[in-house]
């Protein structure tokens, strides 16, 4: 669908949606737990959907009563499951791992851009540890054998994820494993945010600092012991409506965990660092690093495209392999409505403009790049088309609809 945007202003409150990663995690941790759990606050998306799917496809059972998601856990797993992760990363690369572990030969499928996504670090520290992998750089592929504990050596500055995945996996393995880190952990928040989750699930990792560098100690032979748990909101999303109100909407942003490890918090520290919390009128410009916050990236170039001066988004280099190359496909959105915005390998330029002009945005099938726009056109002298727009489904289904209840005047096409 296309959806057009008139300029405004927002007002109004908003619950923001659960935590899409804190969704993913509990409910996986709850499909490898003995017992029932319940899992309620959450969003229904369609990355939260694969994760669900992949789950059922392993041996979990899985009933959803709105935003409640009750889940018995693995008892017998299933020899051989077909996991469709349809676009989500986290899925894939979370549970790679975790069928290995459970000794269930799996077979990965994907589409967009996620058979372009790398899985190098698994092939290569999982096929020493008794994993085959009969891959050839796309989707589908399998895996088989079951995975064995011991010593992984993982570069911190791909993704997180891989991290995640193993976290999950080897506290189910027959001995004791470590995860040694050869770089700097880039989005470090979201390995915290995985052993929180675990620690709920009765699951201990311990972190270490050897020569020097960051590792995860797991002991083996643990059980996941099932929980009622409430999935807190997401800043990611939130980040869209802070980001309105410090353009001139004034918009209640509901559902937060003010105490959240979630790195996305970042936002509120952007914010007052630019004086948005002083009253001035005038947002000071800023440089982010997008390192631990790549999410915030493509709203982050909306904010700063109305600072006084020039800003800057560095150490975002993971961004062109997200849904998109959020890199280009950000510059270039804001760019069509009259943004002044360069995408380097790495980094954003961000030169501030007075306001949008209107026009016709490609939302290049990504979540991110579509709510993005839509802030951008509240601050636009004429409407704003976004195509694609149904690409909100990914993460914030829902996005529309509040953003019409908060008083944005839209029109939906197509």
């Amino acid at each position: 669908m296309n959806v057009t945007v008139y300029p405004g202003k927002l007002s109004g409150s908003v619950d923001i949606p659960s935590s899409k990663s804190f969704s993913h995690r509990c409910l996986i941790a709850a499909a490898l737990s003995d017992g029932v759990s319940v899992v309620s606050n959450v969003t229904n998306s369609v990355d939260i959907a694969a994760t669900v799917s992949a789950m059922t496809a392993m041996g979990a059972e899985i009933s959803v009563n709105g935003s409640e998601y009750t889940v018995k856990g693995i008892a017998s797993p299933k020899e051989s499951a077909v996991i469709d992760c349809c676009e989500s990363g986290s899925t894939l690369r979370f549970l790679i791992p975790v069928a290995s572990a459970l000794g269930i030969s799996a077979e990965f499928r994907g589409r967009g851009k996620l058979p372009e996504r790398p899985i190098t670090p698994y092939i290569r520290e999982m096929s020493k540890k008794g994993v085959a992998f009969d891959y050839e750089n796309t989707m589908p592929f399998s895996v088989s054998g079951k995975l064995c504990p011991g010593e992984y050596l993982l570069e911190g500055d791909i993704s997180s994820q891989f991290i995640t995945g193993l976290l999950f996996a080897l506290p189910l393995c027959a001995g004791d494993s470590v995860i040694k880190l050869t770089s700097r952990l880039e989005s470090k928040p979201y390995a915290d945010m995985t052993v929180s989750v675990l620690r709920d699930f009765g699951i201990s990792v311990r972190e270490a600092n050897i020569d020097g560098q960051l590792c995860y100690l797991i002991r083996g032979n643990q059980r996941y012991k099932a929980k009622n748990c409430a999935v807190e909101g997401d800043f990611s999303q939130a980040a869209f409506f802070f980001t309105a109100n410090a353009l001139g909407s004034s918009v209640d942003v509901k559902n937060l965990n003010k105490n959240s490890v979630q790195g996305d918090k970042k936002i509120l520290e952007i914010l007052d660092e630019i004086g948005y919390n002083k009253n001035s009128g005038v947002l000071g410009s800023f440089t982010a690093d997008a390192t631990d916050i790549p999410d915030l990236v493509p709203i982050l170039t909306v904010l700063a495209s109305f600072t006084s001066e020039k800003s800057e988004i560095v150490g975002a280099k993971r961004l062109k392999i997200k849904e998109s190359d959020r890199l280009t496909a950000i510059a270039n959105a804001l760019n069509a409505i009259g943004g002044n915005v360069r995408a380097f390998e790495d980094r954003l330029e961000i030169i501030p403009v007075k306001g949008f002009k209107g026009g016709t945005v490609d939302g290049c099938n990504d979540h991110r790049i579509v709510m993005s726009a839509a802030i951008a056109a509240l601050r636009a002298d004429a409407p704003v088309t976004i195509l694609g727009a149904e690409a909100v489904n990914k993460s914030y289904p829902t996005f529309f609809d509040d953003f019409a209840r908060l008083g944005g005047k839209i029109e939906i096409t197509g």
